[in-house]
């Protein structure tokens, strides 16, 4: 499918008013996305587990109207700054649903995860909110089949936020355009197209909170330096590479590959921004703790327990089932004293 496909010339049937709701999960990259061209378009392809617990539940409240306006509520608490936001987002995505400007909004959304978690918020929030407006058009006329629906979905998510796109589908799912996922685009998301060995099915993905508070530098600024980035051409290329990779080693089940690549992946992310200019550090010192405690543990153990990196300071414990019952009394014993406040996040893959 190509852009044109989503601009919608549907003669809609405005209702007065309705409401629509949706619950969207987060997810996390094991191929990150680092580095992006307007509009939001990756310069990389991306790979991502779709979180179970940890998502965002939104209802959207729509009432015609001759002026335009949008109030969104975190929690219970109106929030103007996001309201403004979400206000020009939708008026970006005027081509793809015409009907936006006709109504006023009143938005109440909550996450199931504390703000500043190491989860990404604007995925599962983005995600849910272009859920509620595919179902709003569909409420008010527009017919189309629900792979279309998915497609155009992820596409409009990936405009609020670029991450957001995977978050509409369980699973593993595929952004960006890359030579062995067939049906990859970087206009939208795709689920992962093979069978996967049942041991990634079952991976238990547990958060170490080492850093609670807002990161020092926002991701969209990181995305921008990569334009210059001395490092970047080679960067993009390795991500290629890594992806066609673990798309044989998650139908093969090589747990050691997906644990080498995966964390390789979580590394490179922050030298790219170690390496930027200007450079930024957003781990701690206790990440580089936990790190080398996990290394210990593995080579000590055998035992298959991985982690990854979002642009933050906090760990995401990646590891199967089948060992949860050895693997947790580690995190839960000798991980947690590099939390911030001894906290933890249990989560796990979304299939």
């Amino acid at each position: 499918m190509t852009e044109k496909d989503f601009i919608s010339d549907y003669k809609y049937n405005l209702v007065d008013k309705g409401k629509i709701e949706s619950k969207c999960g987060s997810n996390i990259a094991l191929i990150k996305y680092w580095g992006k061209y307007f509009p939001q378009l990756p310069a990389n392809p991306s790979i991502s587990y779709t979180l179970s617990e940890s998502f965002t539940q939104t209802t959207i409240n729509f009432e015609k109207t001759t002026k335009f306006s949008v109030q969104v509520f975190l929690g219970k608490h109106f929030n103007e700054k996001f309201s403004k936001k979400i206000e020009k987002y939708f008026l970006s995505i005027k081509p793809y649903l015409p009907f936006i400007d006709k109504y006023k909004y009143i938005i109440y959304t909550t996450n199931s995860f504390p703000h500043s978690s190491g989860i990404a918020s604007s995925a599962s929030g983005f995600g849910a909110i272009a859920d509620c407006l595919v179902k709003m058009s569909t409420l008010l006329g527009e017919k189309n089949n629900e792979e279309f629906n998915k497609a155009k979905t992820s596409f409009l998510a990936r405009l609020g936020s670029g991450s957001a796109c995977r978050s509409v589908y369980k699973g593993l799912v595929v952004w960006g355009k890359h030579k062995t996922i067939p049906g990859s685009s970087d206009l939208y998301a795709i689920p992962f197209p093979f069978e996967i060995s049942p041991v990634f099915k079952t991976i238990q993905d547990t958060v170490l909170l080492i850093h609670e508070g807002v990161k020092e530098i926002s991701s969209t600024l990181g995305h921008d330096l990569m334009k210059d980035h001395p490092y970047a051409k080679t960067r993009f290329t390795e991500a290629r590479k890594n992806l066609s990779e673990l798309t044989m080693v998650l139908q093969k089940g090589d747990l050691e590959t997906f644990g080498r690549i995966v964390e390789h992946e979580a590394l490179s992310l922050h030298a790219m921004m170690m390496t930027s200019f200007p450079a930024f550090i957003l781990m701690k010192p206790e990440t580089l703790a936990a790190i080398k405690k996990i290394w210990e543990f593995r080579k000590d153990t055998r035992h298959h327990l991985y982690f990854t990196l979002d642009a933050g300071a906090n760990i995401h414990l990646l590891y199967p089932e089948e060992e949860k019952n050895e693997i947790f009394p580690f995190i839960n014993n000798e991980l947690i004293i590099y939390s911030e406040n001894n906290k933890l996040i249990k989560d796990k893959a979304y299939f």
